[in-house]
């Protein structure tokens, strides 16, 4: 079969022919994928930006870590999943032995592997996983929708640590799919108003238009505070969300910030980030990290893309085939497409 795969610890990716994978063992199962996503990790993976040097001892590896599909096969003692069957993939494999897991704090495990960044991952036309990571979806959606249950527990986990209450007013920047998918669930929370600043990226702050939003702000020709005028004749924002990765942005998310705010970092960012830690003390505010969900939040964001379908959908501007996976890279890299999906 073919699987598109990081072979090296420098820029870009190749698509191989490799065997088929061995057939599952004990707790595991072999997942036809259906479809799989590509996000800002995969495209870090991609140019190879500091931070992933961690996967150079899994290489060759295949990519990909949002994706779903269909049950194949099942080893011994797995209950609950049959062929046919489709599941969104947990990407984060843990132990279940050491210390962290034992406790039940299954995140701190200290022998985590990533599906599709340290063992093979989606991008290919099957794959064997824990059958534990795999999360049943109702027959009435699709694999391509299932497909975004990954990004989207990362965008519930963010508006849950910037605790977005009712009335709260929010600004989230950077239109990407995380973004995108923050401004979702902080309008699921209640927030008054939710604007999505970007810079330069058209397409994407389109795509959030005809998904409802329409405070959108694109950055290109001002900076942020004097691109945000208008709303910031309304007050400061009560939680800021940085969901870019660009250094430089976290400074400028704490200067639109209100006293006793919180700014929640989901971006992954390739250099550290320096702020005027002063001001920050003076004001209150707080700096958060938000990254990987509980498993607990997987059931309850397929039920939210269940009832929101048509609206997630449209986050998808692209979907390729597995060859042309490398394709489909050079355009989320060059911002030529919101969510690109690959279908095997």
């Amino acid at each position: 079969m073919y699987a598109l795969q990081k072979t090296r610890p420098s820029f870009g990716v190749e698509l191989r022919d490799v065997p088929q994978p061995r057939a599952p063992g004990s707790g595991e199962a072999l997942v036809a994928v259906g479809a799989a996503g590509l996000c800002g990790t995969d495209l870090h993976i991609y140019e190879w930006t500091p931070g992933y040097e961690g996967m150079t001892r899994a290489m060759p590896v295949t990519l990909g870590h949002e994706f779903a599909g269909s049950i194949a096969e099942v080893g011994a003692g797995v209950d609950g999943l049959v062929p046919g069957a489709l599941v969104a993939v947990r990407p984060s494999v843990t132990c279940g032995r050491c210390e962290a897991c034992v406790a039940g704090r299954d995140d701190d495990c200290t022998h985590r592997t990533g599906l599709g960044v340290t063992r093979d991952g989606g991008l290919a036309s099957h794959v064997v996983v824990p059958a534990t990571n795999c999360v049943l979806v109702p027959g009435d959606l699709d694999a391509e929708i299932a497909a975004l249950t990954e990004p989207m527990t990362v965008c519930a986990e963010a508006v849950a640590t910037g605790e977005v209450h009712a009335g709260a007013r929010v600004l989230v920047i950077g239109p990407g799919n995380i973004g995108q998918g923050i401004a979702l669930f902080a309008r699921e929370a209640g927030a008054a108003q939710v604007v999505i600043a970007g810079r330069d990226d058209g397409l994407r702050l389109q795509v959030l238009r005809h998904m409802g939003f329409a405070d959108t702000v694109d950055t290109r020709d001002a900076p942020l505070s004097q691109a945000l005028a208008p709303y910031l004749a309304q007050g400061l924002f009560d939680v800021v969300f940085e969901a870019t990765g660009v250094p430089q942005v976290v400074a400028a998310a704490l200067s639109v910030l209100r006293k006793r705010g919180v700014v929640v970092i989901a971006g992954i960012h390739p250099a550290p980030v320096t702020f005027d830690a002063t001001r920050l003390v003076r004001a209150h505010q707080q700096i958060r990290g938000s990254y990987r969900a509980p498993p607990a939040t997987w059931p309850r964001v397929i039920d939210f893309l269940g009832r929101h379908r048509d609206v997630v959908r449209r986050m998808i501007t692209h979907k390729l085939p597995l060859d042309r996976a490398p394709e489909a890279f050079e355009l989320a890299r060059q911002r030529q497409a919101s969510k690109v999906l690959v279908v095997p």
